[in-house]
């Protein structure tokens, strides 16, 4: 009898522990009424309340793509943040040679999540010429 009781309110905590949120578990008359302040403090979240949401990228607005844009080309070590403008010409204003230019545009191929291939890299001089390509390849228009 007593196996039988016992049984029988394993399964019903364990399902309501399935279904319903924990502190449901410490209402149950008699199951865990000794367990109660254990219960409280679980971190545990139910199998009913757990959900994983797949979302797509934050999109994307002028403002915020030339603010990324400058930030990625600030951050690296041998361009001058102070001479750095969406107008300044990579080799010419900036100092950068060719192996630079080819480092700037994978570490900005890393920040949007796509590549570059390198007839269309080879065509970015500056700042703004990469704005445009990104726009036009991620449709951001206002």
């Amino acid at each position: 009898m007593l196996k039988a009781v016992v049984t029988g309110c394993c399964r019903s905590a364990s399902a309501a522990f399935v279904i319903r949120p924990a502190r449901f578990l410490c209402s149950l008359p008699n199951t865990l009424s000794t367990a109660a302040p254990s219960c409280v403090r679980m971190s545990i979240t139910p199998a009913a309340i757990q959900v994983r949401r797949y979302s797509e990228k934050a999109p994307l607005t002028l403002k915020t793509l030339e603010e990324r844009i400058i930030l990625v080309l600030s951050l690296y070590d041998k361009i001058d943040p102070k001479k750095l403008t969406m107008d300044s010409n990579f080799m010419a204003d900036l100092g950068l040679d060719s192996l630079d230019h080819v480092e700037v545009i994978m570490a900005l191929e890393d920040e949007f999540g796509f590549e570059i291939p390198d007839g269309d890299a080879d065509n970015m001089k500056t700042p703004r010429d990469i704005f445009k390509y990104i726009c036009d390849k991620e449709d951001v228009y206002e």
